[in-house]
């Protein structure tokens, strides 16, 4: 909708975000007061809406209109999406942190492989597979001193 005027950077007032969104400005009100949106104010206490707040406002009207989503659960979705982003980036870092650590130790490694007793090739993975053979015995007649006739069977 509005990829053009929001990639350029600036900001926006009220009327024109209810405009070019075509929603009514009480319920640009409501986003910010239930917490979907968060737009900075100027100095006169003008709310002032950023290219963020733009994407932000289209994901949820984007939730609302074409999916039907009631606002409790755009909050869930909007919560939802930024825990997912902090944790990518926690993940990202971690990943950092492992391959600096792999590089660092990499020499430490090298010399401990070229010095060990016993050479450890790198390979193919081999996955052996065993058949098993269960054999089943049962005994017929009744349980005397010793005796009945033992029947076997076999299933593999």
């Amino acid at each position: 909708m509005s990829g053009e005027r929001a990639s350029r950077g600036g900001t926006y007032m009220i009327s024109a975000v209810a405009e070019l969104y075509d929603i009514h400005p009480q319920t640009l009100r409501l986003y910010e007061r239930e917490g979907l949106l968060r737009p900075d104010r100027s100095d006169g206490n003008t709310r002032l809406y950023s290219s963020d707040d733009l994407e932000r406002l289209e994901f949820i009207l984007t939730l609302t209109r074409e999916l039907g989503v009631n606002l409790a659960g755009v909050e869930v979705i909007l919560n939802m999406r930024q825990n997912m982003s902090r944790l990518q980036q926690e993940v990202a870092s971690l990943m950092t942190y492992m391959r600096d650590e792999l590089l660092k130790n990499d020499r430490d490694l090298r010399s401990r492989f070229e010095q060990a007793l016993v050479r450890v090739e790198r390979g193919p993975l081999v996955v052996q597979t065993r058949k098993t053979r269960i054999t089943v015995r049962t005994v017929g007649g009744s349980a005397a001193a010793g005796g009945g006739s033992g029947k076997e069977s076999s299933a593999s």
